[in-house]
């Protein structure tokens, strides 16, 4: 049945393949940072520096869904939820970004088979902030490298939930993890590099693209591939408002969906930031 929600001034119908659900992130709520073989991601780096993060808060513990996830699940299904959008951690089914972890990709294998039972979609987020530490210190994603390594994560998620899982996003929010971890420094690695910032926004790009090529050519049926890009809609008023906008316009929007749905960057975000860096980390294809 169609499904609606009243307003006092109107009311919305939504359609009757809406679907109703909610969103985590690993680090968000899992806990068992260093259950299960899990190694440390750059989250959990970050919040051991003195002044991160308010309250020195960290994700230690969290929400301690890694031990409490089947009455998380039921809590969804009292709800009435019909989906659940997750992330697996990176640094719990590669720790160190490279070998397997049996054991990280058996807790997600149980709560996907836990979802299921309750008549829960999994929507699966393959990369939610949470890079694997050893990756950071190769470099992190301003490292071309690190695309490579996140098509080979995204391959092997893939390869063990595809039966099961038939909605799946690449990133989430790379906006978040290329100038809050790399520009502004507010988030993990925390680092003040606007050059690394910018060669994180391609290649993580590139990861997408990367991984969505891989997961085509191995998918069997109609699964769905996306990504999650935070927008921003830009307001403003006066004089040079309009240059503003356009501007943060290209670095926050057009950044990603230039080379997402046009294969290219746009000719004024490159010229934008020429001061910062030639963009020679962009090759060929």
């Amino acid at each position: 049945m169609t499904t609606t929600a009243s307003h006092p001034n109107h009311t919305t119908t939504f359609p009757n393949d809406f679907l109703w659900g909610v969103g985590t992130s690993a680090y968000q709520i899992e806990g068992g940072a260093s259950s299960g073989g899990r190694g440390p991601s750059v989250w959990d780096t970050f919040c051991q520096q003195e002044g991160a993060v308010l309250n020195s808060d960290n994700g230690d513990i969290a929400c301690d869904h890694y031990h409490r996830y089947a009455d998380d699940v039921q809590v969804m299904k009292n709800l009435g939820l019909q989906t659940y959008r997750f992330s697996p951690s990176w640094s719990r089914v590669r720790p160190d970004g490279g070998a397997l972890n049996a054991t990280g990709v058996d807790f997600y294998k149980r709560l996907v088979d836990e979802l299921l039972d309750a008549g829960i979609l999994p929507w699966l987020t393959l990369y939610h902030w949470d890079l694997p530490q050893a990756l950071e210190d190769l470099g992190g994603w301003p490292n071309r490298d690190t695309a490579n390594r996140f098509a080979e994560y995204a391959v092997a998620v893939h390869d063990r939930f595809s039966d099961r899982v038939n909605h799946w996003m690449t990133l989430n929010e790379p906006w978040c993890s290329a100038y809050l971890g790399y520009g502004q420094g507010g988030h993990a690695p925390g680092r003040h590099e606007p050059a690394a910032a910018l060669a994180a926004v391609h290649h993580l790009n590139l990861a997408h693209g990367r991984a969505v090529q891989a997961l085509r050519a191995t998918s069997a049926g109609n699964p769905q591939y996306s990504v999650t890009l935070n927008f921003h809609v830009l307001r403003g008023q006066g004089d040079g408002a309009a240059e503003a906008m356009r501007r943060i316009d290209a670095l926050a929007n057009r950044a990603f969906t230039g080379p997402m749905l046009r294969g290219e960057y746009p000719s004024d975000l490159l010229e934008d930031t020429a001061s910062v860096t030639d963009w020679s980390f962009i090759r060929d294809g």
